[in-house]
């Protein structure tokens, strides 16, 4: 599976979903944009991480990462592995020197984590395909990019299929993802709605 390198480039309130931030990752080799929705403690997180400040008391993270240091383990990458209805999965690609190990992870604590650790994140280019966006560094778009954009979000409409959500909704189930699971039951029934 193909993957892609990315960075973090900017971080903002989202005007669509109230009480949420919108991350801007961008290819590292590249002009896709991916814009994804995190909750606001990860854009706090983050947005401390990009200015360089510190807390007084060790996060979250932090705490995680001196865990993982005394136990010999090293996050080795982040890894956003799909995307499903517009929620974005992540896998947390870690070593303890013995061998290699994944772990779920919601996309924003991946981010988070990717900082904390200083290590690269990558994206599977599926899910760029599908939901990257091709915009200037300066936030202008071209003609050629507005098609582009517009071709891609064509794409992934046409790829959706009840049959792969109620696998995906088995799956988050299985995981006790109930927010996902509402999601997916919500998307299923819309489907079914219009056969």
């Amino acid at each position: 599976m193909k993957k892609k390198e990315l960075k973090v480039i900017g971080l903002s309130y989202s005007q669509s979903q109230a009480g949420s931030y919108v991350l801007v990752l961008s290819e590292k080799k590249g002009n896709l944009k991916l814009p994804i929705i995190i909750k606001p403690h990860d854009a706090q997180y983050i947005a401390m991480k990009i200015e360089g400040l510190t807390t007084p008391r060790p996060l979250t993270q932090d705490l995680f990462k001196k865990v993982t240091d005394f136990l010999n383990g090293d996050l080795q990458q982040v890894y956003i592995s799909n995307i499903v209805e517009g929620i974005f999965y992540a896998k947390l690609i870690f070593t303890n020197q013995i061998e290699d190990f994944e772990m779920d992870c919601s996309v924003g604590d991946a981010i988070c984590l990717a900082l904390t650790y200083d290590c690269p994140i990558f994206c599977a280019q599926e899910v760029l395909d599908v939901s990257g966006i091709e915009i200037e560094d300066d936030g202008t778009i071209t003609d050629r990019q507005a098609e582009s954009n517009h071709k891609r979000e064509r794409d992934y409409n046409s790829g959706v299929t009840i049959e792969n959500l109620e696998k995906m909704l088995q799956k988050a189930l299985s995981n006790e993802e109930y927010e996902i699971a509402s999601q997916l039951r919500d998307r299923i029934k819309e489907l079914k709605d219009k056969e």
